[in-house]
């Protein structure tokens, strides 16, 4: 039987195969030539003390192993009649659900407001280029929610809410790497996500779930406090025995709809501030020293929590050799983002430093806590002014990082990889009281990572959109809405996720709680 032991090597050594193979062998308390094959099932770099090593899971064969074979995508009967669900948004919650639930036979209906890959591809192109933004289709909305046209990382610590695994198994069905299935922080790349989106909703199809794109839910159709279906603009109605919400972070139209309909909202913590960049090269010297630049490495990242008297200002949506993005989607509102494609060897590394929102900073704004949509006043207050600080088109309003800290003007820009461009702007006055903890967890930083603020690093706003800053109250154990039959939040949209895997964990986890009280009604029935 083969051995799984963990080995602590190296750069050099863990690329070196007869290294490794020898020192798998100690491990497994076998002579090296007893070992035949090493296969490793789990790799992480471990930087931690100035010392670079590779910690590494690994399986000790002492005979021929067998073929790495690549996961099967899920098996799913043919359905047909009505849906009995309607899903809102095609992002990895809605996408997931509607897996979950035609896993069990039950046909469903995802309704997304924005456009299929294909169409949203150039849709985000005219926004990057010429500064056209599609209200419906961008790069929040769209197939695959945000997640498209992002890093695709598949980190979470979210293990206790489900299947981690499975949910990687099924994305290297539909065309991932199939080392999601080794790495311990997995990423797909922006170039190679929305080709598994796309083979996910094309399986979903061909069993007979139904998908509109370009379908935009503009109300909750119900009676006697029990979701009946939904409104379409244009005035089509559909009807449903249960609605998912699962629109992502920034629908906030439809939070709008969905507290009117009955639903209960709350106001949510989220984090707000800039996105900051510097050359991929200064993040790899920084993390690894005299390995920066090794193979087996590839490109440095970095995860930053400082805590500055109450306030927590943290590192978000690291993107290692990536670009930064304009990310609105309202016409009037400047917002930045991250991505990276799956190679990571991109010239710049960029990251959200955010400072969080609670209660005492919407007092501080002058708005109510108890407000569920206080929230999202603030980010549009913020993104407002950083659209008008930068003079429209989407151009980004930008601070070299060593001025933010120091608050003064930064006369000549550093080169960016924003696509809009960047004008000079003294964001330290545009971010107001969330100026000041950025700057000192910035001087934090810097005592332990002096080329942090090195003249090359700069800073670009806003970054706004970190997570819904409400949630869509449900019950802990049916996950329906407390005071709205039928409807189901989900995801990051209902305020119950953070990222691509814990929003289709939270997915799976919505659908099986439908189709357990499905079950349930259905056995009460008289027979």
């Amino acid at each position: 039987m083969p051995k799984l032991v963990d080995v602590l090597l190296d750069p050099d050594a863990f690329a070196d195969a007869e290294h490794l193979r020898r020192a798998a062998a100690r491990k497994a308390k076998l002579r090296p030539r007893e070992v035949r094959h090493v296969v490793v099932r789990r790799r992480s770099v471990d930087a931690r003390g100035g010392q670079v090593r590779i910690r590494a899971q690994v399986e000790v064969f002492t005979h021929e192993p067998p073929a790495a074979a690549r996961p099967r995508a899920w098996e799913l009967p043919t359905l047909t009649g009505e849906s009995r669900v309607v899903i809102l948004g095609a992002g990895p919650a809605g996408l997931f659900a509607a897996l979950a639930l035609a896993r069990a036979g039950v046909r469903s209906l995802i309704l997304e407001r924005g456009q299929a890959v294909s169409q949203r591809r150039r849709d985000v192109a005219d926004l990057s280029a010429r500064g056209v933004l599609h209200a419906d289709s961008n790069y929040c909305f769209g197939e695959g929610g945000a997640g498209t046209f992002s890093d695709g990382k598949l980190y979470t610590r979210a293990h206790k809410r489900g299947p981690v695994e499975e949910i990687l198994k099924v994305l290297v069905a539909h065309g991932a790497p199939m080392d999601l299935l080794v790495d311990a922080r997995p990423h797909i790349g922006t170039n190679r996500l929305p080709g598994v989106v796309t083979s996910l909703r094309e399986q979903l199809e061909r069993a007979g779930v139904q998908v509109q794109f370009g379908a935009r839910a503009v109300g909750l159709l119900h009676k006697d406090r029990v979701v009946t279906g939904v409104e379409l603009h244009g005035g089509d109605r559909i009807d449903a025995q249960a609605v998912i919400v699962a629109t992502g972070h920034s629908a906030r139209d439809v939070v709008r709809f969905v507290r009117d309909a009955g639903a209960q909202v709350t106001f949510k913590p989220f984090a707000l501030g800039v996105r900051v960049e510097h050359s991929q090269a200064a993040i790899d010297r920084i993390q690894y020293g005299g390995w920066a630049g090794h193979p087996v490495l590839g490109a440095a990242s970095y995860r930053l929590v400082q805590r500055v008297g109450d306030t927590s200002v943290f590192s978000f949506c690291m993107c290692p050799g990536g670009h930064i993005v304009p990310a609105a989607t309202d016409p009037d509102g400047q917002v930045v983002n991250g991505w990276s494609p799956s190679s990571r060897r991109g010239r710049f590394a960029n990251s959200g430093f955010v400072a969080e929102v609670g209660a005492p900073q919407l007092l501080e704004a002058g708005l109510d806590p108890a407000d569920p949509l206080a929230g999202i006043e603030l980010q549009r207050r913020y993104e407002t002014a950083a659209y008008s600080a930068g003079g429209g088109a989407f151009v980004g309003p930008a601070q070299g990082l060593l001025d933010l800290v120091q608050g003064r003007y930064t006369p000549d820009l550093p080169a960016c990889s924003y696509p809009r461009g960047v004008t000079s702007v003294r964001l330290d006055e545009l971010l107001g009281p969330f100026a000041a903890p950025i700057q000192a967890a910035l001087r934090q930083v810097a005592q332990t990572m002096p080329e942090f603020l090195s003249p090359e690093a700069l800073a670009v706003g806003v970054e706004s959109r970190t997570s819904a800053p409400y949630r869509i109250e449900r019950d802990p154990t049916s996950l329906q809405s407390p005071s709205l039959a039928g409807l189901y939040p989900c995801g990051e949209g209902g305020g119950f996720a953070g990222g691509i895997m814990s929003a289709a964990l939270d997915g799976v986890r919505v659908a099986q709680a439908w189709l357990q009280s499905d079950a349930a009604v259905r056995e009460a029935r008289p027979h």
